[in-house]
């Protein structure tokens, strides 16, 4: 049988181009195929004070002309109401199918996936954290520098987190901090050996951002508009990579296919989807191997609908909170254009032989009643503090590592993918722990805590889902090969988050990249 493409791979996001780079000089038809939305909003230009004063059409990227910002106030993530993001993660769970139970279930039809709306966090995974992967740590490091220098990320700094992040070798310099984060970073200099008996480190942000131009994007020159989209495409996002790709005769992009199912014919596999946004519209295209990159929880359902499988599997996610920190010296500080995403990060140990990881934020690019429903008083009272208040606050988040998930997912009869949120009974105690050390700590830096501000978020808020579809020495079925070949399924490979092993507390993005990029170099020697 004469078949449509060598390899088809499903997803167009991080894990989906890091994986189709290392096959282009092999010679294979490659085709990648993805949900296709594209952004249906004009981002901001200029910086996001001068926009907010003087453009007068604002309230497109602020409200929407839908009011999308104002439909969805249950959303768990600002990022959730930007309706200059609203059609990343428009329409993909219904599409894929996703159910989710006491769980926030997020996934992406656009063309880049998930890339274009993240936090644009990065570290390298330890020996130590890399070794339930079923090959040496040492090959993923070629993968961690080949994906680093082609994205392009920054924030080396010769400071207390460089062998955390483990990346300075392939990073640009940090990109400079607001007057609060120099002010927590001066203290933090001073006074680290106070901060050390608490386990709490401090450190630049590492984030795939560019500091110096790269491969046709511009540097960042913190415009404060990093929730609402780049418009100088300074954060990684892969959707900026499918033109290099497209330059390449055997590689082919397809947008606006959805694939529903896989289906086995002898030694090759026909995938089976419909047009984006009309299901009526039916198509099959053939090839000798599929990768799925569709994010893990779309992956997921695909991977055990094909297996017809009837049991449930794990899904790994990192437990996370939210903090408000205020610096009563700045207190009337002149608000400032600046980065918009992590500047400083921490790591913190806890007890029980667990580790924290979070970063800060400045306020500037965030709306005021993002934080008044977090204050201890009516939201009135509350918008008239924090309008005077925000321009001396930092905002921080928190994770744990994704062990402490007890999520499940299972396919229900009629294939749909049921997701039933649940923690490990730790997390609780060690979410408190966490607080009241932070609380610490960053007191003596002359930050503090904001009371009731520390909030919890409900499982799956992290988005850092994986270790669903595991990769193992011994594979058993719904588990992967070191190849990332699924049991009981040659000729499909999972690409995405959900073949990782585990979860740590770290940003796990880069890590699904460089996996995919060594799956990629295995596979074009094949």
């Amino acid at each position: 049988m004469s078949l449509d493409f060598d390899i088809i791979i499903v997803g167009s996001g991080p894990a989906g181009v890091s994986i189709a780079f290392p096959l282009l000089g092999s010679g294979l038809r490659i085709l990648m195929v993805d949900g296709g939305a594209q952004p249906d909003v004009t981002l901001p230009a200029r910086n996001f004070l001068t926009e907010r004063f003087e453009q007068a059409d604002q309230w497109k990227w602020m409200i929407g002309e839908q009011y999308h910002a104002l439909t969805q106030r249950d959303a768990v993530s600002p990022k959730l109401r930007a309706p200059t993001q609203s059609y990343v993660f428009a329409g993909a769970n219904e599409e894929n199918r996703i159910v989710a139970h006491d769980f926030v279930a997020i996934g992406s039809l656009a063309s880049g996936g998930l890339s274009n709306g993240w936090g644009c966090g990065v570290a390298a995974w330890t020996a130590e954290e890399l070794s339930a992967f079923p090959f040496p740590a040492s090959e993923l490091t070629p993968s961690y520098r080949a994906v680093s220098e082609r994205i392009g990320i920054s924030g080396r700094q010769d400071d207390d987190l460089a062998d955390y992040f483990g990346l300075d070798a392939w990073a640009q310099p940090a990109i400079p901090l607001d007057n609060l984060h120099r002010r927590l970073e001066r203290n933090y200099l001073r006074r680290r050996d106070r901060c050390s008996e608490l386990g709490f480190r401090l450190g630049r942000s590492r984030v795939a951002v560019l500091n110096t131009a790269h491969a046709g994007r511009l540097p960042c020159d913190r415009l404060s508009n990093c929730l609402y989209g780049c418009s100088r495409r300074s954060l990684y996002s892969s959707r900026h990579e499918l033109p290099a790709l497209q330059n390449h005769g055997n590689f082919q992009y397809e947008a606006g296919f959805i694939v529903e199912q896989l289906v086995r014919q002898g030694d090759s596999w026909e995938v089976q989807g419909h047009v984006a946004g009309d299901a009526s519209k039916g198509r099959t295209i053939t090839a000798r191997r599929v990768v799925l990159a569709a994010g893990t929880l779309a992956t997921t359902r695909l991977a055990l609908r094909t297996l017809q499988w009837e049991g449930n599997v794990p899904v790994a996610s990192s437990p996370t909170a939210a903090f408000l920190l205020w610096l009563p010296r700045l207190l009337g500080a002149q608000r400032e254009p600046s980065f918009g995403l992590g500047q400083l990060s921490f790591s913190l140990t806890l007890k029980q032989g667990f580790t924290a990881f979070g970063s800060t934020f400045s306020t500037t690019g965030l709306p005021v009643a993002e934080f008044a429903s977090r204050m201890p008083m009516n939201k009135r009272s509350s918008i008239s503090l924090l309008g005077n208040l925000l321009s001396s606050c930092v905002v921080g988040n928190a994770f744990l590592p994704g062990t402490l998930s007890a999520t499940v997912a299972q396919l229900d009869a009629q294939g749909a993918l049921h997701v039933h949120g649940k923690q490990d009974e730790r997390v609780p105690a060690l979410m408190a722990e966490t607080a009241r050390r932070l609380r610490k700590a960053y007191g003596r830096l002359g930050a503090m805590m904001l009371p009731t501000s520390f909030t919890m978020g409900k499982p799956g808020a992290d988005i850092h889902y994986a270790a669903s579809l595991p990769m193992r020495g011994r594979p058993e079925p719904t588990q992967t090969n070191a190849e990332g070949e699924l049991e009981g399924l040659p000729g499909v490979y999972v690409a995405d988050g959900a073949s990782l092993p585990t979860l740590t507390e770290k940003s796990h993005t880069l890590t699904i990249m460089a996996n995919a990029d060594r799956m990629g170099r295995r596979l074009a020697a094949k």
